[in-house]
């Protein structure tokens, strides 16, 4: 598995380049740290999880009935391994943060 798509973009919304080069330069087993922005209503806070990197790929979603492909959204997906060894990922918006850790 390539660890970094040709090109990194969200469906939606622009990515902060500073945030497109370096999950370009992440390699596997580097640590990162992923803060993600939760809202549920009007409440809103940050969650974070740590881990080594695997790879980024990317998800196709879209809705279980039969439609038109312009209908399905295509999401960049960090995925990593929390240090008890749980494999994890987290799909990128505008408000994701990724750092090495």
């Amino acid at each position: 598995m390539s660890t970094a798509p040709e090109k990194i973009v969200l469906p939606t919304r622009r990515m902060d380049p500073a945030q497109v080069e370096l999950l370009r330069a992440l390699k596997p087993g580097d640590k990162i740290k992923v803060t993600h922005a939760v809202r549920v209503g009007a409440k809103k806070w940050a969650a974070e999880a740590v881990g080594e990197f695997r790879g980024l790929a990317y998800l196709e979603t879209g809705i279980t009935t039969d439609r038109v492909k312009e209908d399905d959204l295509v999401v960049p997906v960090v995925r990593f391994t929390k240090p008890n060894g749980e494999l994890s990922s987290i799909s990128l918006d505008e408000n994701t943060k990724v750092e090495r850790a």
